[in-house]
């Protein structure tokens, strides 16, 4: 019997996109950050339905708790689905044995007139799109829901939806989960949300980000290096910091060793407390986590200059809420093996539907 943790959070995920592994690849290299989001990520999203989003949720859900994460703060888009999307979301996390705060992501790079916007003019009229996400989240919220209000990022929304989200969000008492300065091609637009932005919103990446702005930062340093977008180098902000993983998986032991590594490359001198401090960060979003129970394979898994250090530590016991959720190391409320062939059998109708879009 190894040690014994409190649950893990995962700060941002998009579990929308479980199941990209095997997509169809773009019929062209991308040639910036915006063409690969467009030609990659906004043709997964696109192609979602009801149904795919709840078997990718409960894939990226289980991963999650198999880890040792019983806590997800989630950022979904799904644009031909977004009515009822959250409550799928909080279904499929529900069905396993994870919690997640989830939220919408609105956005105005689809037009009215159906066309694709790589940037949005800020001056430009709130679109049918960005409205119906809003609306989601409002209504989530509204009915009770522990979510957040989502924005894309600041370059492909107009001032009227930032405004609009920052005024539901302040209504119901919740922050915004925003993704901001991930790319150059974001650095400026990110000051359009400084007037808004509070120390409830939860700001994603910050790479670019070169003025002050209120708010948690989710630091995402798997994604980031995926993407080559540089480096956040989150010691130089005042800002609480996170960890999150962007949609690879919800290992956050994983995700703080690699954090661990690209932090020494930039500060050869600093200790594995920092991220450490950076994954216990997230229980001010979701203190119960402290209470759940995470048994591991590995005795030393609760001192950080061990857990940087030493791979292949499995979850071999989570406990959430009094009740366990993962015994021996496979979940109990959920059969795996048939969330990973339901999860397939979704994934290759999404995969069919992106070629055709292609």
């Amino acid at each position: 019997m190894g040690a014994r943790t409190p649950g893990l959070v995962c700060a941002h995920h998009h579990l929308y996109s479980s199941l990209a592994r095997g997509m169809p690849a773009p019929a062209h290299a991308p040639s910036s950050f915006p063409v690969m989001l467009r030609d990659v990520w906004w043709r997964l999203d696109a192609a979602l339905d009801l149904d795919i989003l709840y078997w990718s949720a409960a894939l990226g859900a289980t991963e999650a708790l198999l880890a040792g994460t019983t806590c997800i703060i989630d950022h979904h888009e799904s644009p031909n689905a977004i009515e009822g999307s959250l409550d799928v979301i909080v279904r499929a996390c529900s069905d396993v044995g994870v919690r997640v705060i989830p939220c919408y992501g609105a956005t105005d790079r689809w037009a009215d007139d159906g066309s694709l916007r790589l940037v949005v003019d800020p001056a430009s009229p709130m679109t049918d799109g960005a409205r119906r996400g809003l609306d989601e989240c409002n209504r989530f919220l509204q009915a009770g829901g522990r979510g957040m209000v989502g924005l894309h990022a600041a370059f492909t929304c107009s001032d009227d939806t930032l405004s609009r989200a920052a005024a539901i969000a302040d209504r119901h008492g919740v922050g915004v989960h925003v993704h901001v300065a991930e790319a150059i091609d974001d650095a400026a637009a990110a000051r359009r949300l400084v007037p808004f932005a509070n120390d409830a919103w939860l700001l994603v990446h910050a790479v670019h980000l070169d003025v002050p702005l209120r708010g948690r930062i989710a630091h995402n340093p798997r994604s980031n290096m995926n993407n080559a977008v540089g480096y956040a180098d989150p010691l130089r902000f005042t800002n609480p910091i996170m960890l999150g993983t962007d949609g690879i998986g919800a290992d956050m032991l994983e995700e703080a060793r690699l954090a661990f590594a690209r932090l020494r490359e930039a500060h050869p001198n600093s200790g594995a407390d920092i991220v450490q401090k950076w994954l216990e960060a997230a229980y001010d979003i979701f203190p119960e986590a402290r209470a759940d129970v995470v048994t591991w394979s590995y005795d030393d898994v609760d001192e950080p200059w061990h857990a940087m250090y030493t791979t292949g530590i499995r979850a071999e016991s989570v406990v959430v809420d009094g009740r366990e959720v993962v015994r021996d190391g496979a979940p109990t409320l959920v059969d795996l093996a048939e969330v990973r062939a339901k999860a397939r059998e979704a994934a290759s109708t999404l995969h069919r539907r992106m070629a055709r879009a292609a």
